[in-house]
């Protein structure tokens, strides 16, 4: 009995030892974390994998599921989600948890628009703890805090993100940079002060200045770019070249032999046809096309198109009114393009210096053009015809119902369209080119942002022609950075008169853009949505503010009483600046009128600017004085050029051309994009506008 009394008391005093055994071998079985990998961005799954993940799990291993389930509901777009989720973080975090979690409230603060907010967050971060992962993202939340404008912090943000990403992400880095170096201008690229030690943004800003040099020449700007990779070989863009100067590699250009002119001939829009016709015909037979005429050459001797096709001398009274579709440079409908305009047009500032063509004129005036009539058969119908016929590139066509027919048709020709549709798509053998009043005001945002103005009210017509316009300008002042734009309206010429003889007059008042109002989203907890509190431009909608400009959309005859009702209700000595569109513009302006319109500020193409004198008159006696059509005869001037260089157009970033309608740029989607000349009254006279 001893012997197993002895056994059974030596296995009592082993079975702790056994159980302790298996405990901490069954631990050592268990799955190790995986948060770690996965919080150094070494691995990536979607939120619900994390969201599982933190449920199962406890203690620091699930604060890391959560912070990581937050991360990537950001990326999905899940904004409500993931504040509701970061909100319910523990208060005791780990030093790495803790700099997650102020990566993460930066980038829901950029998931919820507010880039001031974000940038300034961003400014009182320390990231000398972060490691690489989360450095990457603290530069990306830099990139989009800054919206794509370019500037000295988003190169410095983009040059320093480089170097810490995965090579599958370095050709996106490397675009971003290319493209905020390209959007700047010379004068903003010459202004860029940088530290001795940034030799990777030196190289950069040295490939921007060959690129100014040479984007107008194909084979210049092939060859710039060797010799710049050879003297750069370090430079991420010399081992990873922008995408869009791969495409330089490949330019070829395309044949310009051959041309096929789609305009209307008859009806409501044939007037706009046959100038712009008239203008096309003129730059092919004369070589005009850029505005590269000096101010004290003689006028070009051109040859006059058929006159059965071409004639646009009848007066302004038997043209006919109406046509939809029409995107023109001052007005919406016939009745604004076609104004008499007896008296002898002034020529603005004709002594201003002449702008160089950044594209020269090419030499190609053996082409054949042919001229099809697009209100005399379907489109289609004569998309076929121009197959048929051999044409290589087609100019046209001009109505908008007829461009959108034309980019459903997915033709194969090259198309230099002469409007844009509602919804540009980008098509590789596709350009738009239009003189429309968005056009216009656009360049007109650019302008006063320009001149240092930040609180602009716009006052337009109560009609879609002053909706249109209000919208472009909003937009354009966004994406320039700027906040509120305020809108007002006002009616026809009988109303304004009414509004003199009253002595009402105009106050600058008017209410907020709703696209141009800071984004508020609403937030949902628990079930229940609470609406976003008003913004402080909703609160004070319909008061003037501190309104320091005025983009005014109106006919010469609106602005003769527009302007003094300003005056007579605010003062003459208001502070604001007015600015005008050309639609106020006609050339047969009287002494009286100039002094009125003292200090108001006007956009012109350039060739109405006196920057083409020759080309000016010349377009004036072919279309009887008329400044609209005048407009149109040199968008057919420009059109002959861009034909031309339709390949450079499509295929090489930042084609640029000194045109008669305007310094002409292409963006992604081939559409062109037009800067105009501003002028103003000073004294009685016309000058430039500084």
């Amino acid at each position: 009995m001893v012997p197993s009394t002895l056994i059974r008391s030596k296995a009592a005093r082993c079975l702790p030892v056994v159980l302790a055994a298996l405990l901490f071998a069954g631990c050592g079985t268990q799955a190790p974390d995986q948060s770690a990998a996965h919080m150094q961005g070494e691995a990536q799954a979607n939120s619900a994998y994390y969201l599982q993940q933190m449920q199962q799990s406890s203690d620091d291993t699930k604060t890391n599921w959560q912070l990581l389930a937050i991360r990537a509901l950001i990326k999905e777009g899940k904004r409500e989600q993931a504040t509701e989720l970061y909100r319910q973080l523990p208060t005791d975090l780990t030093a790495e948890q803790h700099r997650e979690q102020r990566l993460l409230d930066i980038e829901l603060i950029l998931a919820n628009k507010n880039y001031q907010g974000a940038a300034a967050e961003l400014a009182s971060l320390d990231i000398s703890d972060f490691n690489d992962g989360q450095k990457a993202r603290y530069y990306q939340a830099q990139i989009d805090a800054n919206q794509g404008r370019p500037s000295l912090e988003l190169l410095r943000a983009l040059i320093a993100q480089e170097p810490l990403l995965k090579p599958a992400d370095k050709q996106k880095n490397i675009d971003a940079t290319w493209q905020a170096l390209s959007s700047m201008t010379p004068d903003q690229a010459n202004a860029l002060v940088i530290s001795a030690d940034e030799n990777v943004l030196r190289g950069w800003l040295d490939l921007q200045r060959m690129w100014f040099d040479n984007r107008s020449d194909p084979a210049m700007l092939k060859a710039g770019i060797q010799d710049w990779q050879t003297r750069y070989p370090q430079n991420p863009g010399a081992k990873l070249l922008p995408t869009q100067l791969v495409n330089v590699q490949n330019f070829k250009p395309a044949s310009a032999d051959k041309i096929a002119l789609l305009l209307p001939l008859n009806g409501q829009a044939a007037v706009f046809g046959r100038a712009i016709q008239q203008g096309f015909e003129a730059a092919k037979n004369s070589g005009v096309s850029p505005v590269n005429t000096p101010a004290n050459a003689p006028q070009t001797e051109t040859a006059q198109p058929a006159a059965e096709q071409l004639t646009a001398d009848q007066p302004a009274a038997e043209q006919p009114a109406g046509a939809d579709g029409i995107v023109s440079p001052s007005a919406a409908n016939v009745n604004d393009l076609t104004r008499d305009a007896a008296a002898p047009a002034a020529e603005p500032a004709t002594q201003t210096p002449v702008a160089q063509a950044s594209v020269s004129a090419p030499a190609n005036p053996g082409a054949e053009i042919k001229i099809y009539d697009t209100s005399s058969q379907p489109l289609n119908q004569v998309l076929n015809q121009v197959q048929q016929d051999g044409a290589s590139i087609v100019v046209g066509p001009l109505l908008k119902p007829n461009v959108e027919e034309l980019v459903r048709s997915n033709t194969p020709l090259n198309v230099l369209a002469m409007n844009e549709p509602e919804n540009v798509q980008n098509r590789a053998n596709v350009c738009y080119f239009a003189l429309s009043p968005e056009d216009e005001a656009r360049d007109a945002a650019e302008h006063i942002w320009q001149q240092g103005q930040r609180n602009p009210l716009v006052l337009v017509p109560r009609s879609a022609l002053g909706d249109r316009v209000t919208r472009a300008f909003a937009e354009q002042w966004q994406h320039l950075g700027g906040g509120t734009v305020l809108q007002q309206k006002f009616g026809s010429v009988s109303e304004l008169k009414m509004g003199i003889n009253s002595g009402s007059g105009i106050a600058l008042t008017g209410s907020p853009v709703a696209s141009s109002l800071p984004s508020q989203q609403a937030t949902t907890i628990g079930g229940l949505t609470i609406p976003a509190p008003p913004t402080d431009a909703q609160i004070t909608a319909g008061s003037s503010g501190n309104v320091d400009s005025v983009y005014i959309v109106a006919s010469q005859d609106e602005i003769a009483l527009i302007k003094p009702m300003i005056a007579m209700r605010t003062g003459s000595h208001n502070g604001a600046t007015l600015y005008a569109s050309s639609r106020s513009s006609q050339g047969n302006t009287g002494p009286d009128f100039r002094l009125e319109m003292e200090g108001l500020q006007f956009s012109e193409i350039p060739m109405l600017a006196g920057e083409n004198p020759g080309l000016q008159q010349q377009a004036l006696a072919a279309v009887n004085n008329d400044f609209s059509l005048a407009r149109l005869y040199a968008m057919g001037v420009d059109a002959w050029s861009l034909a031309n260089h339709f390949s450079q157009m499509r295929q090489v970033q930042g084609f640029q051309l000194n045109g008669n309608t305007g310094t002409l740029t292409a963006d992604q989607d081939c559409v062109i994009n037009r800067k105009l000349t501003w002028l103003k009254y000073q004294q009685g006279q016309v000058v430039r506008a500084n």
